[in-house]
């Protein structure tokens, strides 16, 4: 151990909230997990994982459950008072883990610290609407947005609530935060588990707390182990080390439910593959065969963008890359999200007409790229890499296979390092605005929308399907408007959609899970058997 970590190890078991000792503890839960936080503080990233664990500790305005509908949290209910107001009613008795009464305050000082303190993959995305925040009384606040927003009680699922008292002094900046939270000092939610020690890359460490308004968790404490690697997280299970496991790796699923020790359960994940084509007038990674640059970016000509299309046989990827535990998509949601379109269906691959299409485009022998995508994010996300890659060989493109993990890809891609990617998706808030708007708007800080389209991808028709879709507040035509851009995403291809996600998780005999929607790993889904 580095002298380094060793300091780290001892600041955190310093933090201990409550001076727990592990033979006080009648009921423990150890959960193996693909990745873990990247900090303590909820707003620091918008990453899934990081989400998943800050929901033990932090409670959302609104909850999302297990299929992504909007259920109530710390807001009791939401209502839209005009176009652009809506005020939320506030769950009273709930107290934060240091005794402290939770009012409306604490909304308001959560809201208005987003922007001054995320990092990577920002969570401004949640709060981008809001024009100010009004206090009527301790347990009623109004939300004044910068137009009609339709969509901001969808938004709040991600809004976590930290105590005003304890995280004002750490609130200034995305360092500031984390020093104050991953000591534990500022780690104070009204969630059903009180903090108590975070390694990080190992494992979170929490406490049931007493005095959660949702009722006592029959877990007296919950140990969230990160095991990045399949084999050990599939081994621990199986020498009974951890008490549940995530993220099954599709290879393994058909021998574990074999196991009489062990239960396995699948679920349809919101997750998905998609592949982003960059749009840029000069791409970083694409060139002649023999290097020699090319006149243009071919990503610009939709006929190229199409050829790749017709190049990925998505049956085939579900079936042999992802062994059984994907479904084909036609676009960058789910049949369960609002706003997907079931006229739209996937390309059927065609490699002859694929060829056809590259050299009407003026590439009859192809051209060389690097294709980037993660390969610890989630589950078959390298050997779906992989197999794509080895399919557009087939149509003459030469492709370099540049599998990265998750912490190397998503900062490159950010800076822009990349021509042609492969990630991993999920519409979180259970509506497909929260996607278009993301990913294929016009990257526009000034109207808030595109934060992730660092491509330079610029549409005006799909701008405005999606900026009329963002202020509709009637739900017919909205839906109307997201159906549309769909379509108009599945047409123009600026994202290939390729397929969604079935995860697995296995558990012991004497625990069960209700699985969700969007892959969450809770301990509060996870119940002792009957």
């Amino acid at each position: 151990m580095t002298a380094s970590k060793t300091f780290r190890t001892i600041v955190l078991a310093a933090a201990l909230l409550g001076g727990v000792s592990g033979a006080a503890l009648a009921a423990d839960l150890t959960i193996g997990v693909r990745a873990g936080p990247l900090s303590i503080d909820p707003d620091f990233t918008a990453a899934g994982t990081h989400a998943e664990a800050m929901k033990h500790i932090y409670d959302s305005l609104i909850k999302s459950g297990n299929n992504l509908e909007l259920e109530p949290g710390l807001a009791t209910s939401w209502t839209a008072i005009d176009d652009t107001t809506w005020e939320f009613k506030l769950r009273p008795n709930v107290k934060f883990h240091d005794g402290s009464d939770f009012t409306a305050e604490d909304v308001k000082f959560s809201i208005e610290r987003i922007p001054k303190v995320a990092g990577p993959n920002p969570t401004t995305i949640y709060v981008r609407r809001v024009k100010g925040v009004e206090i009527v009384d301790p347990l009623t606040i109004r939300v004044k947005t910068d137009g009609p927003a339709p969509t901001l009680p969808n938004d709040f699922i991600r809004l976590f609530v930290v105590s005003h008292i304890a995280a004002k002094d750490y609130s200034d900046s995305a360092e500031k935060a984390s020093q104050g939270f991953n000591s534990g000092k500022a780690a104070i939610g009204t969630g059903p588990y009180k903090f108590v020690s975070w390694t990080p890359k190992e494992q979170l460490v929490l406490q049931s707390f007493d005095g959660y308004w949702g009722g006592k968790e029959p877990w007296d404490k919950v140990i969230r182990k990160e095991l990045p690697n399949d084999a050990a997280r599939v081994a621990q299970l199986k020498a009974g080390q951890v008490d549940l496991i995530a993220r099954i790796p599709a290879s393994d699923v058909p021998t574990l439910e074999t196991d009489s020790k062990l239960t396995i359960v699948r679920q349809d994940s919101v997750y998905l593959f998609n592949m982003a084509f960059d749009f840029r007038e000069k791409s970083p990674q694409v060139s002649a065969k023999n290097g020699s640059p090319l006149p243009k970016n071919p990503f610009i000509d939709p006929r190229v963008r199409e050829a790749f299309d017709l190049a990925i046989d998505r049956e085939t990827i579900t079936e042999i890359a992802m062994e059984g535990m994907g479904t084909v998509q036609s676009q960058l949601v789910t049949p369960n999200i609002f706003g997907y379109n079931p006229d739209v269906k996937p390309a059927p691959s065609d490699v002859e007409k694929a060829k056809k299409l590259l050299a009407d485009a003026g590439y009859p022998d192809g051209f060389k790229v690097t294709f980037s995508f993660t390969n610890d994010r989630l589950p078959g996300d390298k050997d779906t890499g992989t197999t794509i890659a080895q399919m557009l060989t087939a149509i003459g493109i030469q492709v370099e296979a540049n599998a990265q993990p998750g912490a190397v890809y998503f900062p490159a891609n950010t800076r822009g390092d990349y021509s042609l990617t492969m990630s991993g998706w999920g519409t979180l808030t259970g509506e497909a605005n929260y996607t278009l708007s993301s990913l294929v708007h016009t990257n526009d800080p000034t109207k808030k929308l595109g934060a992730f389209n660092i491509r330079g991808y610029s549409n005006p028709e799909m701008d405005k399907l999606i900026e009329a879709a963002g202020v509709e507040m009637d739900a017919g035509k909205r839906e109307q408007y997201l159906k549309d851009a769909n379509a108009l995403v599945a047409s123009d291809r600026p994202n290939l959609s390729i397929a969604s996600i079935v995860s697995a998780w296995g558990m012991k005999k004497s625990i069960t899970i209700v699985p969700r929607s969007d892959e969450d790993t809770l301990a509060m889904n996870i119940r002792p058997a009957k």
